[in-house]
Parts: structure tokens; C-alpha cells; sequence
């Protein structure tokens, strides 16, 4: 029983003799392989100044003039806005979600409007489309208007409910746009 006992014992030192380690590198050296550290950029200055006090109006731009509709940033002369404003139906955001055929200074092309937010507005797009439309983005609905915004979310085109599936509008540009079903 002896011998069983040694021959094992015997083994198992020949066994853990033969092991050696097979990684490449030591944990301890320098490795070759690591990038090199990032290098620290400079920081621009920051300034200090005093805030304005509450209600100072002074920072804010003139208003509009009367005989303009301003409405969400972009001015339209003569009150043709303001008329379509006026008369306008109510809309709400769920009523434009869809497909809509657009008509834009004598050409059409199409139109999809989701409820999928997009910065302040929601997401939709335009296929088929000519001048400022084929720059839309996203939508919303402000007030009684639908606000059509490019990728960035300036306003392209505002269209006001004219009929039960139907917006009339302008782009900034000043041309005409409808939107129907």
C-alpha cells in the first residue's frame, strides 16, 4: 500500500514539475500594447457678469407690429395668417397623425406625421417634396396652427384646419401649402 501511496505522490510531483505558465506577457512589465495616455486639453476662460433682475424685460425683442402674425417665430406681412388664424379650426395632435398629400406651389408629394417626439415636436418626413419641405423633420400643433420644422427645429411652414381633412398654410418662404387626405 506503500508503494501505491509513493508511486502517486511521485507522479504528482512530476506532474506539477512539467507545468509552466503560457501567457506572453508579465503581469508586472510594461505592455506594449496599451494606448497612450490622453493629453490634457486647454479650458477656455469663463466669464462672470451680474444677472439680470427678475422682471428686467430689456433683454427680451420688440414685439411684433400690428398687421403681422407672429406666431411661434415667423412673421408673415398683410394679416393673411392672421385672417386664416382667426377662422381656423380646432386640431388636435392625434387627428394629424398619418399619411397626408401635400400640395406645395403647384407640385405634390407626400407626407407622414408620427407621435414619435423629435426635440420640442414629433417626428415625420416628406417623400416626393421640392423647396423647404424636403428639409422636414418634425411637427407640432400650436394652438389652432400645425408647425412644420426642419431637422433642426426651426419652423418651415405653418397650416391652419380649413375643412374637416384639409390645412391651408405658407412656408417662411411665402409659398402656398395645403395638406389633405
Amino acid at each position: 500500500m506503500r508503494t501505491i501511496h509513493a508511486v502517486a505522490g511521485l507522479a504528482v510531483v512530476l506532474a506539477l514539475a512539467g507545468c509552466q505558465r503560457t501567457s506572453m506577457t508579465d503581469f508586472g512589465s510594461n505592455n506594449t500594447m496599451s494606448p497612450a495616455p490622453v493629453q490634457a486639453q486647454p479650458v477656455p476662460t469663463v466669464s462672470s457678469g451680474q444677472l439680470a433682475a427678475p422682471g428686467d424685460t430689456s433683454q427680451f425683442p420688440a414685439a411684433p407690429v400690428s398687421g403681422t402674425a407672429a406666431v411661434g417665430g415667423v412673421t408673415a406681412p398683410g394679416g393673411t395668417e392672421v385672417a386664416a388664424a382667426t377662422n381656423a379650426l380646432d386640431v388636435t395632435k392625434e387627428s394629424m397623425v398619418g399619411n397626408w398629400r401635400v400640395s406645395n406651389a403647384g407640385a405634390s408629394c407626400d407626407m407622414f406625421l408620427t407621435l414619435t417626439n423629435l426635440g420640442s415636436g414629433s417626428r415625420g418626413g416628406t417623400r416626393g417634396c421640392a423647396g423647404e419641405l424636403t428639409a422636414m423633420g418634425s411637427w407640432e400643433v400650436a394652438g389652432k396652427q400645425v408647425v412644420l420644422k426642419d431637422r433642426n427645429g426651426n419652423p418651415l411652414a405653418r397650416l391652419f384646419k380649413t375643412a374637416d381633412s384639409r390645412f391651408d398654410g405658407s412656408t417662411n418662404g411665402g409659398q402656398s401649402v395645403s395638406l389633405s387626405r
